[in-house]
């Protein structure tokens, strides 16, 4: 019973600890386009390190489009890929406030988000964690987890990327912090069964 009991503890605590040894991001440094309703934020290394500690109770999801998982790499920790937004198939249509390609809201993001949940075992009130590019996508994702009744998602702050250097030799490149700049786990292979398929 001794022996139940400690297991039980055990288990609780690594449900209820998001980032055990690391202090979360302040959610006052957090710039408005990155903040989430939930307001549950880490850096890059907290979350590899959230993610390594407790892969059984985490659902670990690159919500980027799948061109910039193909051309860019991914998070070699990640267990899927959930595009937020995605370009339609064929980009043909440009977005000139953003001098890009359009993207569109991905209409199968909670129910994949949901699907990738229920493979793994956990359910809603599980931690789930979102990486982007930047930490703008994730957080947006984030809210509309939650607003369809996630209880626990966080938002790397700092994305794959990371943010762009203000000025220096390196102006505009996305050199700051992020996943990649942090010499976190990543590869240009792609796992085809961590990939998004439309359904």
């Amino acid at each position: 019973m001794k022996h139940f009991a400690a297991s039980a503890m055990l288990a609780l605590l690594a449900l209820t600890l998001p980032v055990a040894g690391h202090a979360d991001v302040d959610p006052a440094s957090v710039p408005a386009p990155k903040r989430t309703r939930l307001q549950l934020y880490l850096d890059a290394r907290e979350a590899n390190d959230v993610v390594a500690r407790d892969p059984a109770h985490t659902l670990f999801l690159d919500v980027r489009t799948r061109a910039e998982a193909m051309y860019v790499g991914m998070p070699t920790p990640v267990d899927a890929l959930v595009p937020y937004m995605e370009h339609p198939e064929l980009m043909s249509d440009w977005d000139e406030q953003r001098s890009a390609y359009q993207l569109l809201p991905n209409s199968d993001f909670v129910s994949e988000a949901d699907r990738r949940l229920k493979a793994k075992g956990l359910a809603r009130n599980d931690r789930v964690i979102l990486i982007c590019r930047s930490g703008d996508r994730s957080a947006r994702a984030a809210d509309l987890l939650t607003n369809a009744g996630y209880t626990r998602v966080y938002s790397v702050v700092e994305g794959f990327e990371g943010d762009a250097a203000k000025d220096g030799p390196k102006a505009g490149q996305r050199v700051v912090n992020g996943w990649k700049n942090a010499g976190l786990p990543w590869s240009y292979k792609l796992d085809k069964a961590k990939m998004y398929f439309p359904r």
